[in-house]
């Protein structure tokens, strides 16, 4: 089997409609959490209510739990891990992508959102100003205790840790670069003309390696932060949002191939699949935003602060990425993928890890969506320059089909 075969059902096409469009609709459900949270505040809150408790802190959003089941599934679903193994036969492209996805982009994130949000851009954040996030899972701590850079306090019947805002912010960025992308990199190969068949074993290899990785980068760098989380709420984490998504794609793709044939699940099933994800995403920024809403009307210019380094982390990635791959010598077809898997993230699942770990309505969950606001137009960006530059690479073989 060659690089070129597919270890993923669906061949990447161009973007979509809701792809296309995703920052447009991205600030539309900015808009809508936003008047649902000042028009409708109890019904909000009666959707956050509806969690799964521990030691009587909120663990598990029931609604959005279901929702991020179904950002995760579809993607999980089109991989065929039987494939992974054998299409693995090129091995300088896929130690570039590795080392660059989890050896720098993780300490590159935290040290650039560190400096601006810490630093920069601490006066316009404040210094002060706090934000309430969940209490770790196994915690036992009491009212006035510290842990990290958080202190104890009751806020409305429910334990919560009262962390400095800056530093929620700080722990959300962490999350989205831990997240090497597994579904959009599919796009944003294709459009950049490619090798399809090491995009698509990257994404296999991606969604099993944050099994191992996700975890343990996510508890140091969080820890270094200041906002340690326990091992145990780390685990169910990557549990309910990459396993749980990954072992029912995994089950139910061989059942229905073999109930109704290869031909009908690739060309039917993942056809109806296609804009539940982004629906699914779409749903959970509309509760996102219901409880941020006075967060951006009080200072609207908080999006701006947090994408600030979250572009300039975007860039440099490429950057190191498309740099190295020159250096080793690689075809353009190999380069433009493995720099844009480096430089995208896995929004899903740092929203996801956010809202679990931190709260729905907190500064994490809140600089997660920001990765999503800035991800298509910084990547559309990223993609053209990769098809300006093509030319650096000596030996480039961009199929005649696609111009």
């Amino acid at each position: 089997m060659t690089t070129n075969e597919a270890c993923i059902s669906k061949e990447p096409k161009g973007l979509g409609f809701f792809e296309r469009y995703l920052t447009g609709w991205v600030l539309l459900c900015i808009g809508l959490g936003i008047g649902l949270g000042n028009l409708a505040p109890e019904a909000a809150a009666t959707l956050d209510a509806m969690s799964i408790n521990v030691s009587g802190a909120p663990v598990i959003s029931i609604p959005i739990a279901i929702c991020l089941f179904f950002m995760m599934y579809p993607i999980m679903v089109k991989i065929d891990f039987a494939e992974v193994l054998r299409a693995g036969k090129n091995l300088k492209p896929v130690g570039l992508t590795l080392f660059i996805n989890w050896a720098i982009k993780p300490f590159t994130m935290y040290a650039i959102s560190l400096f601006f949000l810490g630093t920069v851009f601490i006066g316009f954040i404040g210094a002060d100003a706090v934000d309430l996030v969940k209490l770790p899972l196994g915690l036992n701590l009491n009212v006035g205790d510290t842990h990290g850079a958080g202190t104890l306090v009751l806020h409305n019947g429910v334990k919560m840790l009262e962390v400095p805002l800056w530093r929620s912010y700080l722990a959300g960025t962490i999350l989205l670069g831990i997240a090497p992308c597994t579904a959009m990199v599919l796009v944003w190969g294709f459009l950049a003309r490619g090798n399809d068949g090491h995009t698509l074993m990257m994404v296999a290899i991606n969604s099993l390696t944050m099994l191992f990785l996700y975890g343990p980068l996510g508890g140091y760098l969080l820890g270094v932060g200041r906002l340690p989380i326990p091992w145990q709420a780390l685990l169910l984490s990557i549990g309910v949002y990459v396993a749980l998504p990954l072992v029912a794609g995994y089950i139910s793709r061989k059942l229905i191939i073999q109930l109704k044939g290869d031909t009908w699940f690739k060309e039917k099933f993942l056809h109806l699949l296609s804009p539940i994800t982004i629906t699914a995403l779409l749903i959970t920024l509309v509760l996102l935003f219901s409880f941020k809403g006075d967060v951006i009307l009080d200072n609207p210019l908080t999006i701006l602060w947090i994408a600030v380094p979250l572009f300039l982390q975007t860039v440099l990635i490429f950057a190191l990425g498309y740099g190295a791959a020159k250096i080793l010598k690689l075809k353009y077809e190999d380069a433009a993928p493995s720099a844009m898997i480096g430089a995208s993230n896995h929004f899903e699942v740092a929203i996801a890890t956010a809202t679990m770990l931190f709260g729905l309505s907190s500064g994490a969950s809140l600089a997660t969506v920001v990765g999503v606001l800035i991800e298509v137009p910084v990547m559309l960006m990223l993609v053209r320059i990769c098809l300006k530059t093509d030319r650096w690479f000596a030996d480039r073989h961009v199929q005649e089909e696609r111009h």
